[in-house]
């Protein structure tokens, strides 16, 4: 099991708040949207995409109608003839720090240009695809709410799962598995009555790059905060690693 240090701890907090940025409803009818047409069709217990876009979607208390009605213009019933794709944008921000950027988008012009414009506006650069893919692997990344004195004890109960990797902090236990595993491990959870109340794909970075100082550190995290922010983003993924006393001027 991984331990938790300051960073780490920066990482949980924050990746809560990126999780809301991504939670506005047209987002996640964009989500569901690609879901269905590149997924494999409308039917979520058949489309492993799609049922991934329904449980963020439900997370965020979008209302059942509202996912019916994106699905049902998706599958080409009361479609309006909005083209959505799923693109990826790789770059370095600064201090060499590799970005990685999932984007849903009925303008893939549009939202290049706001990539880029992001990247040139805090010193990094948009590259060209495959330039920093590499350095990452695609997990599967659950969320299990623990009180810290029953952490061991839930880790242990973890153990006969295919689960890789172990995180522990504050309030539960983070959990990384194969991306083939994850609905195995889905499953093994729900049927063990193991709540869990974060399921997702995730890219994880390879190897990591250590910022060590706090002006280029937190320009690199602004970086990846308004690019977030941005409509058309659904994700993006780093590979910063902040030492402890930096991490700690920065909260």
């Amino acid at each position: 099991m991984s331990g938790h240090n300051k960073w780490s701890k920066i990482q949980r907090k924050k990746g809560l708040k990126d999780n809301a940025r991504g939670a506005s409803f047209t987002k996640l009818i964009k989500l569901i949207t690609v879901a269905v047409k590149t997924g494999g069709g409308p039917d979520p217990a058949a489309n492993f995409k799609l049922s991934l876009a329904v449980e963020k979607a439900r997370k965020f208390s979008m209302p059942s109608s509202n996912i019916q009605n994106a699905i049902k213009k998706a599958s080409g019933k009361d479609d309006d003839g909005v083209q959505v794709e799923s693109i990826t944008y790789e770059g370095y921000g600064p201090s060499g720090v590799a970005i990685i950027v999932d984007a849903v988008t009925d303008n893939r012009n549009r939202t290049a240009a706001e990539v880029r414009h992001m990247f040139a506006k805090y010193g990094g650069n948009l590259g060209e695809t495959g330039c920093v893919g590499w350095m990452f692997e695609i997990k599967g990344r659950f969320f299990v709410p623990c009180a810290p004195a029953k952490q061991e004890e839930m880790t242990l109960s973890l153990m006969e799962y295919a689960i890789e990797d172990i995180k522990d902090h504050d309030d539960g236990l983070e959990l990384f598995t194969a991306a083939e595993n994850f609905y195995t491990v889905k499953s093994a959870l729900e049927q063990a009555k193991i709540s869990f109340n974060e399921a997702e794909m995730t890219k994880i970075p390879k190897n990591l790059t250590t910022v060590n100082d706090a002006g280029a550190a937190s320009t690199v995290l602004h970086l990846i905060e308004h690019l977030e922010d941005d409509e058309d983003v659904e994700a993006v993924f780093s590979n910063i690693e902040i030492p402890d006393d930096i991490a700690e001027s920065l909260e």
